[in-house]
């Protein structure tokens, strides 16, 4: 089927739908008749994973525009690889995806931005990740990455928008000295944005080169869906994100992964516990295993840990220490508890949490810290917001 007949096929049944329909939630990548025309004719390269699935059969955004006939030349592959069975960490490979022959290029491997000899044959970039809000998630660093070889090479990128799934503006903000790939922007542990947001954040404060607007960006909203909003991902973003807890806990429970506390890792419901071996943390008991499709070699595999079990915890509804601050005073260990400071400290964005948990401040003294760099940043980023907030309960 030609790409204009389709179009005008799914804009026949569009106006067939009933008004319910209205009421769901459409992604960028859903909107198809919307951003085909800017693929008609152009050779295309794909960034996307598991998560860049489109309709009730969550069909795979590549193979479904390769039956419309886009030129699709390859996939840029992020973190955790094309089909998301990566573990955290674990560089990916280039290859060939075995359903559609596509050539799979990794970012998370040699090199985490195209080079300008990978773009050669490329005309126009279509970025379709699903983030889950947190800076230190490393999508939206290969967004970053991927708007900054376009813009140096000439291309244009569409970004097809999707919801923030723990939607706050919540945490410290980085801090240049620990800038990194778990935090590209200088943006809150929690941004509070869409990707598409965080896109148009990054062209108009001009991240990229100290230019505004360096990126032909385009961005394809959401239709159904407003900041504040509540949205469950049908698709798990990584391995150890697999249900709504586990990503509302995760950006409070990955900090401990510069401890020596695992998270879950090697469970069925990671980010979803906290423990360790010997007892001290609780009665909660939990052995990490080897399992593919979650963490083929979790921290304390194979040994017993104690705990506490949040799968029917509540809050935080953002960004909490309270987890955190619990487990280091009963560790005892002070500054040991720290297993990889460095780590932490580039997680946070700075070093100035780690040093007040050693000051021995409380969790309301530490956010108190990094409440007037919070405001300056809400008021930035209301310049790039796509989505109406409702307005608050009198």
């Amino acid at each position: 089927m030609g790409i204009r007949l389709f179009l005008s096929l799914l804009a026949a049944l569009v106006l067939c739908l009933p008004a319910a329909a209205g009421e769901a939630v459409f992604t960028g990548a859903d909107r198809t008749s919307d951003y085909l025309p800017l693929l008609e004719g152009k050779r295309v390269a794909m960034v996307v994973n598991q998560t860049s699935a489109i309709g009730d059969g969550l069909t795979p955004l590549p193979d479904s525009l390769l039956t419309l006939g886009v030129d699709i030349r390859k996939v840029f592959a992020p973190e955790h690889g094309f089909r998301g069975d990566a573990d955290a960490g674990e560089a990916v490979a280039d290859g060939r995806d075995r359903r559609t022959g596509l050539p799979i290029v990794s970012l998370y491997g040699k090199n985490k931005k195209p080079t300008a000899r990978q773009l050669a044959d490329v005309d126009v970039v279509v970025f379709d990740i699903q983030d889950v809000g947190a800076r230190f998630y490393t999508y939206t660093s290969t967004l970053y990455y991927i708007m900054e070889a376009c813009a140096e090479n000439g291309k244009e990128l569409v970004v097809l928008d999707r919801p923030n799934p723990c939607d706050y503006v919540d945490g410290p903000m980085l801090e240049p000295a620990f800038r990194s790939f778990v935090g590209m922007l200088p943006v809150p542990l929690l941004h509070g944005c869409t990707v598409g947001e965080l896109a148009r954040m990054i062209n108009g404060e001009g991240w990229i080169g100290g230019r505004r607007e360096a990126c032909q960006l385009v961005v394809i909203p959401v239709w159904g869906w407003h900041h504040g909003q509540p949205y469950s991902l049908r698709v798990k973003p990584s391995p150890n994100l697999p249900n709504d807890q586990s990503v509302r806990l995760y950006a409070s429970l990955c900090p401990f992964e510069a401890t020596r506390v695992s998270v879950g890792r090697g469970t069925t419901f990671p980010f979803q516990v906290l423990g360790a071996p010997g007892g001290r943390y609780g009665d909660f008991a939990f052995t990490p295993r080897s399992l593919p499709g979650f963490d083929k070699n979790p921290p304390h595999k194979d040994i017993p840990c104690q705990g506490v079990d949040l799968r029917d915890e509540i809050d935080p509804r953002g960004f909490s220490l309270r987890y955190f601050l619990r487990f280091y005073r009963l560790s005892g260990e002070g500054a040991a508890f720290f297993s990889r400071p460095r780590w932490f400290d580039l997680l946070m964005g700075t070093d100035s949490v780690r040093e007040a948990i050693l000051g021995g401040a409380t969790e309301e003294e530490i956010r108190a810290g990094w409440q007037p760099a919070l405001e300056k940043y809400r008021a930035m980023r209301t310049k790039y917001l796509l989505y109406d907030t409702p307005p608050l309960p009198k």
